[in-house]
């Protein structure tokens, strides 16, 4: 997974899978880029990040269920205004968590959860009720998509079991682009979490 440069190919892909012929007047534009990284720190991972330059900010269409969202939005039911975020601080997970299962106890669960939600990574859309995706801007799963929500944290890549598609955002359009049920492949079960 290449997150530091977007190939011609790999837009032109993304380009497809919405659907887009508006000549880039969806897209944000660079300096709204640079002006948002700046902002927050970070350098956005490829292709994500020429995708919203150049190709669109958003989309109805989606993915997923509720739309694709614009950079800066958050879904409705994030619990707050986006005041505690910090894309600068690394995403703390590097494997799939279930922390409703976790036995530890809350006061140990509870700061890291809260992390999960608010560290390193910009929220791609929503399925509805809470059940939302992240692109990890930061951190050592830069680049990847992960699926978050009340109960757990999942990532989304055929290198971690739960799909059959490849990790990071062209893999996750072209997952949804073909139709296929987010998680297409045989999962496990998992109740720990490799803390970053």
């Amino acid at each position: 997974m290449n997150n530091d440069q977007a190939t011609p190919a790999g837009l032109a892909a993304l380009r497809g899978a919405f659907d887009m012929d508006d000549d880039g007047e969806s897209a944000l534009g660079w300096a709204a880029v640079h002006a948002f990284e700046a902002k927050h720190g970070i350098v956005l991972p490829e292709p994500y990040r020429t995708f919203v330059a150049e190709v669109t900010d958003g989309s109805y269409s989606g993915p997923p269920e509720y739309r694709l969202m614009s950079l800066a939005e958050l879904p409705e039911d994030g619990g707050d205004d986006g005041q505690g975020r910090d894309l600068s601080r690394p995403f703390p997970l590097t494997e799939a968590w279930l922390w409703e299962d976790d036995p530890r106890p809350a006061e140990e669960i509870d700061p890291v959860v809260e992390r999960v939600f608010d560290h390193g990574s910009v929220v791609l859309g929503t399925d509805g009720c809470g059940m939302n995706w992240h692109l990890v801007v930061t951190g050592p799963h830069r680049g990847h998509i992960w699926h978050i929500t009340g109960e757990g944290a999942v990532p989304f890549g055929a290198e971690f079991g739960f799909t059959t598609s490849a990790a990071g955002f062209a893999g996750w359009v072209g997952h949804w682009a073909a139709q296929k049920e987010w998680f297409d492949a045989e999962q496990g079960h998992a109740t720990g979490a490799r803390v970053g």
